[in-house]
């Protein structure tokens, strides 16, 4: 069973930035698509930003101000938040699933624990 451990959340002020790391436990193919998504509400869970092979794709909330990236050989997925608002205070979740159309969809093969991202005004 791959397990996804997250890293790097903390505490920060408005329009300070922080990132965040996802390594997989093994290999995780290069054709999973590989993203994030944060709970806004004890129900939802929303989804942030995800990556396929050469695409990456962005909820509006974040776009412009959040990066995600992939490193294949280190099993790894980051997410570079730069600008960030109080109201991306959150627990950042990593997911990894068969393709970007059911990630976006919340069928997720694999989900990290979470780390908490808080920004204060």
């Amino acid at each position: 069973q791959v397990q996804l451990l997250e890293s790097g959340g903390g505490s920060v002020q408005a329009g300070g930035s922080l990132r965040l790391s996802c390594t997989a436990s093994e290999h995780i193919s290069s054709t999973y698509s590989m993203g994030w998504f944060r709970q806004v509400s004890e129900t939802e869970r929303e989804w942030v930003a995800s990556e396929d092979p050469g695409e990456s794709n962005y909820a509006d909330s974040v776009k412009g101000r959040f990066t995600i990236s992939r490193d294949n050989a280190k099993n790894t997925v980051y997410l570079q938040m730069n600008s960030l608002k109080p109201e991306d205070t959150a627990m950042y979740y990593c997911a990894a699933a068969r393709s970007n159309t059911l990630m976006m969809r919340g069928i997720i093969d694999y989900w990290g624990q979470g780390t908490q991202v808080t920004v204060s005004s």
